[in-house]
């Protein structure tokens, strides 16, 4: 799956915040903090950035997989 743009429920932009949120990630910090300051408030957007597929150790998310084929 790729980051929405736009969140499926809400409308709302969110989509310029993405690189900001896994880059924090990697750098450790909790989820929760990271989409606090990115004033990620709804419910809605937060499920987004927390069900996305990411694997912090590799830094692949399953598209750079299947962008090949």
């Amino acid at each position: 799956m790729i980051i929405p743009v736009r969140c499926f429920t809400c409308g709302k932009v969110i989509a310029q915040d993405y690189e900001v949120y896994k880059n924090r990630l990697r750098q450790g910090e909790h989820p929760k903090d990271i989409l606090d300051d990115l004033g990620i408030e709804r419910v809605c957007c937060r499920r987004i950035f927390l069900s996305h597929p990411y694997d912090k150790e590799t830094d692949k998310e399953p598209i750079d997989e299947a962008i090949h084929y």
